[in-house]
């Protein structure tokens, strides 16, 4: 055999190095265990301390009666808190001011749980009776419009909202609880590195406004259908007002938490541009990173927390938003457009405009957080800092690369302006598939009714 087959049998191709996919805590941990490692590597090279590498610090217990002081997004956003208590949506309570234990907390033994289970069997009970009461003349009622049969299936569909509340809401009451418990020890941290609070300029009154606006607009929907649509009785209401005042309050709770992110993020921002030109704040970029990937894990936990509810709300608005808008142009292809048919438009635009200020709100919140912080940065001229704020400069962009603040719902779906835009273009291929069947049928209709008139006039 040639000596060049002998040597390339025993020649063994070197194994494929795979690359670690890190969590945040994990990417965390391993940044500061290369720290320590280079920092004890100077120290017997040089035997000295450098004061170029800064490690996380690690945390103390903060006191609770502190932590609740200074606990300002608590104190402007409480009364959705209470309203989602008392209607029995989020059951989560504030716990006693003991040290060690978490400020927010969920306990299916808890007084709020008790109070959510009596009011979802209350609800449930009117829910029952109105929901077997409308089945049962939607089926006995042959002569109905399209668009009243169309009617009938959106409130019908409604309903059935009601029963997934413990699954969708309260099974994720632990989640929402460690989100809670992260924004107030975040304000307290951001405190202490900063040396001033987050404000949240006009969230108190903004907070009360919409928990007002969502029962508002909840009674507006459905005494509008009491007095639009004819086998609509008025204790049918009962079942149907926090129904969709909890749809409302979603919103409101997503628009609030967006706006939060925001203000935290500017705050952060602003004090980060007075660091920079400051001398040599390295030290001072790594406490601000240590924040920023705080604020960035919390706005994943945003998402966690709410998954299950966001996921039924999206659902219901697009499976709504489908239904009316194909109920309202067939009828108009048939008989042509009455006030009913705005009645579904006015769906339509009520669904959509839901979906649109969750996903545009979401977008903001991810811009600020994700896109300011990187341009802020890579605006920063590299020559006129030391190496070591060089270095944690490269260190925050790599944070913001490898750790950006998407909105996701648990793997779901992410929350941004794509949502709408990929919402719209399927809405528009089912509508299309099902006008094809209405066109289809009415040209069949024609032309049996020519046939006939034709064999009308052949005898």
């Amino acid at each position: 055999m040639a000596y060049w087959a002998i040597a390339t049998r025993k020649i063994k191709s070197p194994p494929m190095k795979i690359t670690p996919v890190l969590n945040p805590n994990q990417r965390e941990l391993l940044e500061d265990e290369l720290l320590y490692r280079e920092k004890w590597e100077l120290l017997a090279d040089h035997n000295q301390i450098s004061t170029d590498l800064f490690v996380r610090k690690v945390e103390d217990i903060d006191d609770p009666i502190t932590l609740d002081k200074h606990d300002s997004f608590y104190h402007t956003t409480k009364s959705l808190l209470v309203l989602f208590q008392i209607m029995g949506v989020m059951p989560i309570h504030r716990n006693p001011q003991k040290t060690g234990l978490p400020r927010t907390g969920y306990s299916w033994t808890s007084k709020q749980v008790f109070w959510a289970v009596f009011v979802f069997t209350m609800q449930t009970t009117v829910v029952v009776l109105v929901l077997r009461e409308r089945v049962k003349t939607f089926l006995n009622d042959t002569d109905r419009r399209f668009d009243e049969a169309i009617y009938n299936v959106i409130f019908i569909s409604l309903l059935f909202t009601n029963f997934l509340l413990p699954v969708a809401s309260w099974r994720h009451g632990p989640q929402v609880a460690i989100f809670k418990n992260m924004w107030t020890n975040y304000q307290f941290k951001f405190l202490k590195v900063t040396g001033a609070p987050i404000v949240f300029p006009n969230l108190y009154p903004l907070t009360w406004s919409l928990c007002f606006f969502s029962w508002g607009v909840s009674i507006t929907i459905n005494l509008s259908q009491y007095y639009l649509q004819p086998n609509f009785k008025l204790w049918y209401t009962f079942a149907y007002y926090p129904i969709i005042a909890m749809l409302n309050g979603f919103c409101s709770l997503w628009y609030i938490n967006c706006t939060a992110f925001g203000t935290a993020s500017r705050a952060l921002s602003a004090s980060l541009e007075i660091t920079l030109m400051s001398e040599k704040p390295a030290k001072k970029l790594s406490e601000y990173r240590h924040l920023w990937v705080d604020l960035s894990q919390m706005m994943q936990q945003l998402g966690r927390a709410y998954s299950n509810m966001y996921g039924m709300y999206c659902l219901v608005v697009f499976f709504t938003t489908i239904i009316a808008t194909y109920g309202s142009l067939s009828e108009i292809m048939d008989h042509g457009a009455t006030y009913k048919e705005v009645g579904l438009f006015v769906i339509v635009f009520y669904c959509m405009s839901l979906l649109y200020i969750i996903c545009n709100e979401a977008h903001y919140a991810t811009q600020s957080v994700g896109l300011d912080f990187q341009t802020k940065l890579l605006n920063v001229d590299l020559t006129a800092v030391d190496t070591a704020t060089q270095k944690e400069i490269e260190m925050f962009l790599m944070a913001i690369s490898k750790n950006p603040p998407i909105m996701n719902l648990d793997g779901f779906a992410n929350i941004n302006r794509e949502l709408i835009t990929s919402n719209v273009s399927f809405m528009a291929t089912y509508l299309v598939v099902l006008l094809q069947f209405k066109i289809t049928e009415q040209r069949n209709y024609t032309l049996k009714e020519r046939r006939a008139q034709l064999q009308q006039i052949s005898l």
